[in-house]
């Protein structure tokens, strides 16, 4: 199992909408082949930044399986209006 952690940057003011937007991403990205689970949470100090933890079956299962598919694009497209910046995602073993 690999556990994806993104950095989300959102947009002052954006907050709650992101927060709200990331129940249809969840729903979107479920469907992927390879997926575990998925969970977001808020900054409490700096209420902007959200981290979504991803876990994979497999990192192929992420970067290629989610990454090229259309559900990709569905989850940007839920997702990206509130970016203030680019996410930025890494992919972490279990030790």
């Amino acid at each position: 199992m690999i556990l994806e952690i993104a950095e989300f940057d959102v947009l002052a003011g954006k907050e709650q909408m992101f927060a709200e937007a990331s129940h249809a991403a969840s729903k979107v990205i479920s469907q992927s082949k390879g997926f575990i689970s998925v969970e977001f949470n808020q900054c409490l100090e700096k209420p902007t930044r959200f981290l979504a933890f991803i876990r994979w079956q497999t990192l192929e299962d992420h970067t290629i399986g989610f990454r090229e598919s259309p559900l990709f694009t569905e989850w940007r497209a839920i997702l990206s209006p509130f970016f203030n910046t680019a996410p930025v995602a890494l992919h972490y073993n279990i030790v």
